[in-house]
């Protein structure tokens, strides 16, 4: 299971951060959670195939959550998309969707299958496969809003083969049959249990998202226990009364939840355009929860970095415009071989260094602003500029 924040921003997109979008990679399958504007482009450069979606799950009815569903589904028409694509979200969505196609006069090739959820609900299974399920709860919002929880289904144990052969038991069917949890009877007569051969069922992997809300006890039941929760992160601890009053999560609400739901990684995302260093965000959740992780566009998030590795590849490399004129700054005054700076300076300028004379021909001595002036890292005009969000011990790239 991978996950890729597609987009981190709060209610306005920036120079830098898109309108809220997760996606969660899966055994070749896409599921999208909340599809704000420009989401498919971003698919597109974290290297996911939109073609891959099986379902998209609307948390709620605000518009940076939802405007970009319609341009998706828009291009799945143009690629000639004839699988079904299933639809998650308040009640209300399928009404949306019908009337804009309709409306963009769009004849669909592939059946849409809507899941409405209507405001009131306490938790509902929205999807259910025989190898994961998607369960939603209400949140605590300004608006009725969802969270949701994806989670696989335990996988059966490992066959012990070995022990299986030493047996005789060397059919597929046999073996299938034992890990289903069914005994066998050999033709020699002989019972052989499942349990003696099969190793414990191993659980599945789970996600959480908790979209835009206030804390409250069902996003600690949906992140329960979970391999990765994302929540929302708006405002730091000193806007408390804002988020409050917008029904939306700091830092430090986030990491609370994630105690108390004793996750094992916590993503924190949907940034106030406010911020332009998260690390401030990153500060208070860390203060109070560890392992806790800033959600950066484009980067996967592994449950499983070993295996999963370089299964999802972004097409493009993202750097903000502020670390590069930093970085170009950097390079303008980078330090000669040997380790001594050395700049070569205009002819007459105050760091000439050339004795000179006056008219009487002895030497003339420097004023001291033009010693002082020698000394180019005194001058703050001309210190090289700092990264608005410099790499700090926070990034761990083993982990992503």
């Amino acid at each position: 299971m991978i996950i890729v924040p597609l987009g981190v921003a709060s209610a306005t997109p920036t120079a830098v951060r898109h309108l809220p979008s997760v996606a969660l990679w899966r055994e070749g399958d896409v599921h999208l959670f909340d599809c704000g504007e420009n989401a498919q482009m971003r698919m597109l450069q974290a290297g996911l195939k939109r073609s891959k979606i099986e379902n998209i799950f609307i948390s709620h009815f605000d518009m940076d959550h939802y405007s970009g569903l319609l341009g998706l589904i828009s291009t799945l028409q143009l690629q000639r998309r004839d699988k079904t694509l299933t639809i998650v979200g308040p009640k209300g969505i399928k009404d949306y969707v019908e009337w804009n196609v309709k409306f963009a006069k769009i004849e669909l090739n592939f059946p849409i299958e809507f899941v409405e959820v209507e405001e009131g609900f306490e938790l509902q299974r929205v999807i259910d496969t025989d190898d994961y399920y998607v369960e939603a709860r209400p949140l605590n919002h300004t608006s009725f809003c969802m969270g949701f929880r994806f989670q696989e289904k335990d996988k059966p144990g490992k066959v012990d083969a070995d022990k299986a052969h030493t047996l005789g038991i060397t059919d597929d069917e046999q073996f299938k049959a034992l890990k289903a949890g069914e005994d066998l009877t050999l033709e020699s007569g002989t019972l052989v249990k499942s349990y003696d051969i099969v190793g414990h069922p191993r659980p599945g992997d789970s996600f959480a998202y908790i979209s835009d809300t206030k804390y409250c006890p069902n996003s600690v039941k949906l992140a329960m226990n979970t391999n990765i929760l994302y929540h929302e992160a708006t405002f730091s601890d000193s806007l408390a009364d804002k988020a409050a009053e917008t029904g939306h999560s700091t830092s430090s609400d986030a990491a609370r939840v994630a105690n108390e739901a004793q996750t094992k990684l916590l993503v924190i995302g949907h940034f106030s355009a406010r911020y332009t260093n998260p690390f401030v965000l990153l500060r208070e959740a860390r203060a109070k929860f560890f392992p806790a992780w800033l959600a950066t566009e484009l980067r996967p998030i592994y449950t499983n970095p070993s295996q999963e590795k370089g299964i999802v590849k972004p097409k493009i490399q993202i750097q903000e415009m502020d670390e590069k004129q930093g970085m170009k700054t950097q390079k303008r005054h980078k330090p000669e071989k040997g380790g001594s700076k050395k700049f070569r300076s205009r002819k007459g300028g105050p760091s000439d260094r050339r004795p000179r004379r006056d008219d009487s021909g002895e030497r003339r001595k420097r004023r001291p602003e033009q010693r002082q002036g020698n000394d180019y890292n005194n001058q703050g005009s001309s210190r090289p500029t700092k990264h608005i969000t410099p790499r700090t011990p926070f990034d761990n790239f083993d982990r992503f």
